[in-house]
């Protein structure tokens, strides 16, 4: 296990250095001076300020040296928990992703975990009632749902619950986890990977109902649930469990329409402006967090595989 672990931990530092590293020769490159960019008037394509004053900002951010200097100097202030100061907020990115951060994350869990609690009882449902009234009701209300964008359900939400049935309130801001409000922006969220679980879920029982061990638990006399619970959901929760790892991580990492749509001020949102405004340090700070993200999401799925399979091991 600890040769495990110190393996991953060699393989994301050298994944991480490698992504930061083409993030920011993409930025030094190809993006264009950002500092330029905020004071020129697109209307009229004049300047707020003169050259005097724009390489002074420059020289205030770094961002008037070379590239390996600059990438080096970003480096030196991340290894100290700096992640510097947003060129368009003046403040702190540090203190901008405290903010920010928690929401899209209560979010992100939050809506897996009501997918993975739906999710599975239906497709175990569907499964069990195969070719039936009840699977041909959940695999079309589950094929009619995936094909309806996020973007295009969060409007029809707030047009239905706020305009047409008038028992919700127009969601503005963010005021907790529990509070009324969230149950418009978490039901868009939950729906997107619901489907996903559904259908493998499904699958995964139809393949295990005829194998022989199914049968012979049925043929001991055990209760139906337990031969649900602990024959056959075990073997299937694997690629569920994998499913649902990677929608937490597309979740808290992508949830830029549902904060655009309902005025959320979380992680999305600050992605959004950063690569709007060609914020660098904003930018940097995104891509660090969202690849840490995806390497503990799938580190936490590894680790729930032992659990539910005890033959797989983390030896090698």
């Amino acid at each position: 296990m600890a040769r495990y672990f110190l393996t991953r931990l060699l393989r994301w530092g050298s994944g991480l250095l490698l992504v930061l590293f083409i993030t920011y020769a993409l930025m030094f490159y190809g993006a264009g001076d950002p500092v330029r960019r905020m004071f020129v008037q697109e209307a009229s394509g004049g300047v707020y300020q003169d050259e005097a004053a724009l390489q002074a900002i420059r020289r205030q951010y770094g961002l008037d040296k070379p590239f390996p200097e600059q990438f080096a100097n970003y480096i030196k202030k991340l290894t100290q928990g700096d992640l510097g100061i947003s060129i368009r907020e003046r403040r702190g990115v540090n203190r901008m992703v405290q903010v920010r951060l928690p929401i899209s994350m209560q979010l992100g869990l939050a809506a897996t975990f009501l997918a993975g609690l739906i999710g599975i009882p239906l497709g175990v449902l569907a499964a069990l009632k195969h070719n039936r009234w009840q699977d041909n009701l959940i695999v079309g209300t589950a094929v009619f749902v995936n094909a309806v964008p996020i973007f295009v359900t969060g409007p029809l939400f707030l047009i239905f619950f706020v305009l047409v049935l008038k028992v919700m309130d127009v969601p503005f801001g963010w005021k907790g986890l529990f509070n009324r409000q969230v149950l418009l922006p978490l039901g868009v969220m939950t729906m997107g990977p619901l489907p996903t679980i559904i259908r493998q879920t499904r699958a995964g029982i139809l393949e295990v109902l005829g194998e022989d061990y199914i049968r012979t638990a049925r043929a001991k006399g055990l209760p139906e649930k337990v031969i649900i619970l602990r024959h056959m959901l075990r073997p299937v929760m694997i690629p569920v469990v994998t499913s649902l790892g990677m929608i937490m991580i597309g979740l808290v990492n992508g949830a830029l329409f549902v904060e655009t749509i309902y005025n959320i001020p979380g992680f999305g949102q600050l992605t959004y402006q950063g690569l709007t405004t060609v914020d660098y340090p904003v930018i940097m700070a995104v891509v660090l967090i969202g690849t840490l993200i995806v390497m503990v999401g799938n580190l936490l799925v590894d680790l729930m595989y032992p659990l539910l399979d005890p033959r797989i091991t983390h030896q090698g």
